[in-house]
């Protein structure tokens, strides 16, 4: 490759690579601690013992009715706390594949879903997949919430609301948010992460991202709160239950908030509303069972349609090896051999170029004070020799679409999350560790991939120029330095990638069929 090949692709993969360092915003420690909730017992004094020990005895009545109570419910994917103030929900904890639980209500934001927060609601009856929380106003309106919780990810909130005067009843308002938690390692990024979506209920249906604003919700099929792994999608069951959708944020260093809202008619006695919620992983294949479009919530990146043709070639090959370490290896050998043509094709041009080198260095000599006749000379060799100086850069250069829709789809595909490959490799979606001192962590993978990047330069630079070679030298330090905190999953790639390369360099320049002609 000539220098501006040369710099061509580096800055095209840097380019790349650099967004992911400086462009994606970085965010504080996402939000902690859980407020304390307390009920203050109403106590009177009273000149007379007797008096004093009869209002004692009512208070204490009170207390024990309007006390707050949680609700435990335990199943194999998730465990949640209930709360019968405001009939919301204080914590959902689902359980991934390593074992550990990861709660989807940011401390800071529980309880959520509630309604009349300040209300203590009667607990009508409970069950593992049933709780029915009850609330009398003394205005002459009673609100019941039903909860039913499934087997796995999908549940339903009923909510049935009446009156018996003729009166205006509040607004209902649920709640989600701010934010939606993850586990220790996606803290710093979280915020960032976080984003509301929304469905479109008209085709083509359309996946939106929602701002600070306020949006009629029969205009949507569903909205969501979601961020790298997680999701709390929240479907209405009927799309005229509720009025309005809003979301909202204090600014970029906080997470989106959304709201749903529905106002009970004045001549209406009894309004029912029922709305399905999904608090979950993203894993793709099992969005999709839903039929709802949930799995559009998943970013394969900017070259999307590649990361989903990568996933579904990489699901086929983890079924037949079981281990989705061995399946990236399989399918990078798989691009290798589509792109075979092209790659030899390349090297073949590398190596004519190696060859020429001593013939371009003379000519820069000989016209080095004329600029049009030097380029008029090298143009007469590249087109006698039959070389095309950008054909070594070109399947490097058709692979980018191809690493950047690697590279997103294995941060973001659930299902490679927790999936170990050998040895100390433990999870595909996250840096490898091999080591760790203090605060410092040894990834091994990027040193091995950068050793296998400079022995493969060290085979293909065909420059004479010390400029040049020293610019392809330092790629594999560039290199490193820039995979230090991808994915496992993507090194592995990236060094099965090189060492295909290296194999079919080592027999193209072994073999050096290039007949060149004698001037």
């Amino acid at each position: 490759m000539n220098r501006d090949s040369v710099l061509f692709v580096i800055l095209s993969i840097t380019t790349i690579l650099a967004w992911f360092f400086f462009f994606e915003p970085h965010t504080e420690k996402t939000l902690q601690n859980t407020p304390q909730q307390s009920i203050n017992l109403i106590t009177q004094s009273n000149k007379f013992q007797n008096a004093k020990s009869v209002n004692q005895k009512l208070n204490n009545q009170y207390y024990i009715q309007k006390q707050e109570k949680h609700i435990n419910i335990t199943t194999e994917e998730y465990k949640t706390v209930l709360t019968n103030k405001g009939a919301a929900i204080l914590s959902w904890s689902i359980k991934e594949k390593n074992g550990q639980w990861v709660d989807l209500v940011l401390p800071k934001s529980a309880p959520v879903m509630g309604n009349f927060s300040d209300s203590i609601y009667k607990i009508v009856s409970q069950t593992n997949n049933k709780i029915v929380f009850e609330h009398d106003s003394h205005e002459g309106w009673k609100i019941t919430k039903t909860y039913t919780l499934s087997n796995d990810y999908m549940h339903n909130l009923n909510i049935i609301i009446e009156k018996t005067k003729n009166i205006s009843i509040p607004s209902i308002e649920l709640e989600w948010g701010p934010g939606l938690g993850t586990d220790d390692k996606e803290l710093k990024e979280n915020i960032s992460l976080t984003r509301a979506l929304a469905y479109t209920t008209t085709k083509p249906n359309k996946l939106k991202k929602l701002n600070n604003n306020s949006e009629l919700a029969h205009y949507y099929k569903w909205v969501a709160i979601d961020n790298r792994y997680f999701l709390a999608a929240f479907i209405p069951e009927h799309s005229n239950d509720f009025d309005k959708i809003i979301s909202s944020r204090l600014d970029k260093k906080h997470p989106y908030s959304l709201t749903f809202m529905a106002t009970v008619p004045d001549n209406v006695t009894k309004k029912e509303y029922n709305l399905n919620f999904y608090l979950g992983p993203k894993g793709y294949t099992y969005l999709k069972t839903y039929n709802l479009g949930l799995e559009k919530t998943i970013d394969f990146g900017f070259f999307g349609f590649l990361g989903k043709i990568a996933f579904m070639i990489l699901t086929f090959f983890y079924k037949l090896t079981l281990n989705y370490g061995w399946a990236i290896i399989i399918i990078t050998a798989f691009i290798q051999i589509l792109v075979l043509p092209l790659t030899l094709k390349g090297l073949k041009s590398s190596a004519a170029m190696k060859h020429i080198q001593p013939i371009i260095k003379d000519i820069q000599i000989k016209y080095k004070n004329d600029p049009k006749r030097l380029q008029a000379e090298m143009l007469n060799i590249y087109r006698t020799q039959k070389v095309n100086p950008l054909g070594g850069c070109l399947p490097m250069i058709l692979q980018l679409p191809i690493f950047w829709a690697f590279f997103t789809m294995l941060r973001n595909a659930y299902e490679l999350r927790n999936e170990g490959w050998i040895l100390w490799i433990k999870d595909l979606s996250a840096a490898d560790q091999f080591m760790r001192f203090e605060a410092f962590n040894l990834n091994l993978l990027p040193l091995i991939m950068g050793i296998c990047m400079f022995f493969q330069q060290k085979m293909t630079v065909a420059t004479s120029d010390p400029m040049q070679k020293r610019i392809m030298y330092i790629m594999p330090i560039l290199f490193t330095f820039m995979f230090w905190a991808f994915p496992s999953g993507l090194v592995i790639y990236w060094i099965t990638n090189n060492i295909f390369s290296m194999i079919e360099q080592y027999f193209i320049l072994r073999k050096d069929s290039i007949n060149l002609k004698r001037f």
